[in-house]
């Protein structure tokens, strides 16, 4: 039988419609989340710094902290009304109390409306893109992700769904919407112009219920964790801004206006924690499923492919991240530094073993 003509190219090229045009959009969701860091209010510095220095004090006492009540604040028409109370969280090195921002709309009506607009269009955008990866698997009735071009937009949809389940659980999370969606623009600009590869048949050893269960963990489980990864590299620019608040250094206006919106640091560093401890297990179970299906497919279970190597070194390093973590006391940027490792041997399973390494898993090029 021709392969080539079990394709449905119809479906096939309307899914390449729905991936330009799901670009388009989180093109229109990315300037939105432009607009609403520009034009929410700018926090003060004080607040902060005040939290921080009490928190020196306190710190020395042993005291903890609680959440400040709101504060009537007086506006130009002599009205007065309530700031939203500051949540003060203990920091990850356990020295500091310090607020939380008030999130990327800095609390203000106008980049309020404008964080909603970017949320509505990502939402739109997740749904457009979630469709094209639909039509791509229609096309040629089996699971879209058999290369890396088909992996790269099952991959971002997937990222973007699960920012969107967050949200929907009430977390307070808008402040990854803007290099989600900066990252998910970069991601599919790559797969639609280096990694596309036509709409076309499985190869004989892939046809196997195992490509739906092993591979679809493998992309949950990289989406996840690159949510942990936003999440720790925010924690360490937030970080130093707070360690350069309390050395008594003055941070510029504009690192000042983004930093005062984000979570504090302590919040983002326990965000990040509770992210990947979360899907490790499924990381874990995504190894074991690889290799049932290898002793299906190969006879055997393990065969030290690179895929396969890279796949245990990166749980390894996710491993010895949660591990510090949970007994060592690693805390704050120590840990911070092995998640991003343990990330980056992710990617370069991801990205590196596929394009420069030639393995068993090397099935249709990239």
């Amino acid at each position: 039988m021709n392969l080539a003509a079990a394709t449905n190219e119809s479906l096939a090229n309307t899914s390449n419609v729905l991936i330009y045009s799901s670009m388009a959009v989180y093109t229109l969701a990315f300037f939105a989340h432009i607009a609403e860091w520009v034009l929410g209010s700018r926090s003060k510095v004080g607040r902060t710094a005040a939290a921080l220095s009490g928190a020196g004090a306190g710190a020395g006492a042993g005291a903890g902290a609680s959440a400040a009540p709101p504060v009537a604040k007086a506006q130009s028409g002599g009205t007065a009304v309530l700031e939203r109370p500051e949540v003060i969280t203990r920091a990850a090195a356990g020295t500091r109390d310090v607020p939380d921002g008030p999130g990327a709309a800095g609390g203000t009506f106008k980049g309020d409306l404008w964080g909603r607009i970017a949320v509505s269009l990502t939402v739109v955008a997740f749904l457009v893109e979630a469709s094209g990866v639909a039509t791509r698997a229609l096309s040629v009735q089996r699971a879209p992700w058999a290369n890396m071009y088909e992996f790269s937009i099952t991959f971002s949809t997937v990222a973007v769904g699960s920012y969107l389940v967050l949200l929907a659980l009430k977390k307070n999370v808008r402040w990854i919407g803007l290099p989600l969606v900066t990252t998910v623009l970069l991601d599919l600009g790559i797969a639609v112009t280096t990694l596309y590869t036509d709409s076309d048949q499985l190869v004989p050893a892939l046809h196997s219920y195992w490509l739906w269960i092993h591979v679809s963990t493998a992309i949950i489980c990289g989406a996840v964790f690159y949510l942990g990864a936003v999440g720790t590299v925010l924690y360490l620019f937030r970080d130093s801004y707070e360690n350069k608040l309390v050395s008594g250094g003055t941070p510029g206006k504009f690192a000042a206006s983004v930093m005062e919106r984000l979570p504090s640091a302590s919040t983002l560093d326990k965000f990040a924690y509770r992210i990947n401890a979360a899907v490790f297990p499924l990381w874990t179970f995504t190894i074991i499923a690889g290799a049932i299906w290898a002793g299906d497919a190969w006879g055997r279970y393990w065969g030290w492919d690179p895929k396969e190597v890279w796949s245990f070194i990166t749980w390894v390093a996710y491993a010895a991240y949660l591990h510090a973590r949970a007994t060592a006391g690693w805390k704050g940027r120590k840990a911070a530094y092995l998640a991003l490792v343990a990330f980056a041997c992710w990617l370069f399973n991801y990205y590196g073993v596929n394009i420069f390494v030639s393995g068993l898993h090397s099935y249709a090029g990239v």
